[in-house]
């Protein structure tokens, strides 16, 4: 089984923190490893979050845009359905279409028709032309795009025919809307149109099928709706575009890509999402790092609104917010690491300075050997250095204490050596005399010298230890003997000591 040494772990980490290098390197190494590195990496994961929290609010924000987009382009459609009410409900529209019907006052009838159709298309801005089919076939026509008055200039170019378009709107009581499609040329301008339809209702008849009323609208109302009106190159940073529910573009910012078919009609969210954001990389408005894109489908109508925009302004800046962060970040750290630089340059500076000082004072006079205090040393290394100084001159106390101490102890020794000279001169001059009384017989006065020799021998030899009570009372009858010589005799002394305190040991007794 094996097990982790976590302290060998540490013991490396250590030494890489703080291996045998100079204080400097150490303070930088430890500076980037817990300060310039953890920015660093804190700088990217911010950048990384902030720019996803940036895309998902900026997703967000665009989701609602078009979901807005959406219920304008609802309003504005209920505004033309309203118009398209008036005329399929109006009586005077369907007595006249049943006329044409029957073949009665058919000239008049298409006069009146044509006349209430024109007041009714200058009501709104974008209808371009309103068009009824009876269902004998007869067409009559309003049309802003045809200098004729009698032919409809866009059902030609339909991708259905006048009898299909009767028979699909006929079909029952709903409002149809028919996606863009190129419509017609008008003063050397191509003009694409959609459409809106309903079947003529009589309220006498519900069942009766009289007609169909169509009224074609410029795609420039979806442009308005999704704000696409203007330069191309105004808008071509956000742009909206209209896909149907059959993937054919129904409108965009040129009128080239219009009616182009970009997906099929069955493909997924993430298919469409993927075909229109190839549709839009092929048209090279911006490099493809750069789009964004967005899609709503709106349920009613089965279209797509589709929001594209080109984030390289918001990927700019915030790269530059990123940029100036790092650099921010760098230019911190080179100011820390140059602040520790000047801090522990002045600190080993302060070292050094002490460091110097203790090996001077192995060579130099104590006296002299001192660390010199200056305004930036450090307040650590001042006290180390004011202590050291005391120390020293501690130090140099003890030392000459100790040299006084060595002068005392050598005049004692030569005290002592002069103490041992004069009592041996003492002690032959006593012999001396002494053998001069023994050779003219003066063996009283041999006596007292001998005794005398005695008494200063045993009183100078080790003055202070102890002697036995034996030795101290022989030294008492030699100074008796002396005293009684010196008196002539003239008293009497008896020493009585017990036999068994003769070993005693005592101090010696002065005299």
């Amino acid at each position: 089984m094996c097990k982790f040494d976590d302290s060998n772990i540490f013991r490396k980490i250590n030494i890489f923190l703080l291996g045998n290098v100079s204080l400097q390197s150490n303070l930088i190494r430890i500076l980037l490893v817990v300060s310039a590195i953890p920015i660093l990496i804190m700088s990217f994961f911010s950048y990384y979050n902030m720019s996803n929290i940036m895309q998902e609010n900026t997703n967000e924000l665009t989701m609602n845009t078009l979901e807005q987009t959406s219920n304008n382009l609802h309003i504005a459609l209920e505004s033309y359905e309203d118009l398209l009410y008036q005329i399929y409900t109006d009586d005077g529209v369907v007595a006249l279409v049943d006329n044409l019907n029957q073949n009665k006052d058919a000239a008049v009838s298409v006069n009146q028709l044509r006349r209430y159709i024109r007041e009714v298309l200058n009501t709104k801005k974008y209808i371009r032309s309103i068009d009824i089919i009876t269902s004998e076939g007869l067409i009559i026509t309003y049309d802003q795009l045809s200098s004729s008055t009698n032919i409809n200039s866009w059902i030609k170019n339909y991708s259905l025919s006048k009898d299909e378009l009767f028979e699909k709107v006929s079909a029952d009581n709903n409002t149809h809307i028919f996606p863009t499609e190129y419509g017609t040329n008008f003063a050397n301008e191509d003009y694409y149109l959609f459409y809106m339809a309903h079947r003529i209702i009589d309220y006498k008849n519900l069942n009766k099928n009289s007609g169909i009323v169509i009224v074609s609208i410029d795609e420039e109302f979806l442009q308005d709706i999704c704000l696409l009106k203007g330069r191309i190159e105004d808008k071509i940073n956000n742009f909206n575009f209209i896909v149907d529910e059959n993937g054919r573009i129904i409108s965009f910012i040129s009128q080239e890509e219009l009616t182009q078919n970009v997906v099929g009609s069955n493909a997924t969210m993430e298919e469409r999402q993927n075909a229109y954001t190839q549709f839009i990389e092929k048209r090279n408005y911006y490099e493809k790092e750069y789009i964004s894109l967005s899609v709503y489908q709106d349920e009613n109508l089965s279209w797509d609104i589709v929001n594209v925009s080109n984030q390289s302004t918001v990927i700019s800046q915030f790269s530059d917010q990123w940029k100036n962060l790092i650099i921010t970040s760098v230019l911190s750290t080179l100011v820390a690491i140059a602040l520790t630089l000047l801090l522990s340059r002045q600190l080993t500076r302060s070292i050094k300075k002490v460091v110097t000082t203790m090996q001077g004072a192995r060579l130099e006079d104590l006296t002299t050997a001192r660390v010199e205090i200056d305004e930036l040393m450090p307040v650590e290394i001042e006290l180390i250095a004011l202590q050291f100084n005391d120390m020293l001159g501690k130090l140099e106390t003890a030392r000459e204490n100790e040299r006084e101490a060595g002068d005392k102890q050598r005049i004692a020794e030569i005290k002592a050596l002069e103490a041992q000279i004069n009592p041996h001169f003492l002690y032959n001059t006593l012999d001396t005399i002494n053998w001069m009384a023994i050779d003219k017989d003066e063996f009283d006065i041999s006596n007292a010298i001998s005794s005398l020799a005695t008494i200063l021998r045993y009183a100078i030899t080790n003055s202070n230890e102890m002697v036995s009570i034996r030795d101290e009372m022989e030294w008492l009858k030699k100074y008796i003997f002396l005293q009684q010589t010196r008196l002539k005799c003239t008293f009497y002394c008896n020493i009585d000591v017990a036999p068994e305190v003769m070993e005693y040991k005592i101090y010696k007794l002065r005299w």
